[in-house]
């Protein structure tokens, strides 16, 4: 199966809101495989000092891109209006993580 990406970029002061949606987030994240999505690795994108969350980094594995579109629009995240961008692209492997045991 193809991998893509995920990069959501958090509207700018909406760090109460992604707090808000954290928990649910989360849960959602271990259900990716009743969505038809392997999760490869995922976490917040933040600050260069890393003390601020400012977006979402995911790397999955799906069958096609509308799955992981799909995926991504029912992210809690995704419906609490968290991200003001979100970019989806096909990724193509070449080394890393799971891959490499």
């Amino acid at each position: 199966m193809p991998f893509f990406v995920i990069h959501a970029l958090d509207r700018p002061g909406n760090l109460q809101v992604r707090l808000d949606n954290y928990d649910a987030h989360r849960a959602y994240l271990g259900t990716a495989s009743d969505c038809g999505v392997r999760i490869a690795t995922s976490g917040p994108l933040t600050t260069e000092d890393g003390a601020s969350m400012i977006g979402s980094f995911f790397a999955i594995e799906a069958k096609n891109i509308e799955a992981v579109r799909a995926f991504n629009d029912a992210d809690p995240f995704a419906k609490a209006n968290l991200w003001s961008a979100v970019q989806i692209h096909r990724f193509d492997v070449k080394r890393g993580g799971f891959l490499d045991e």
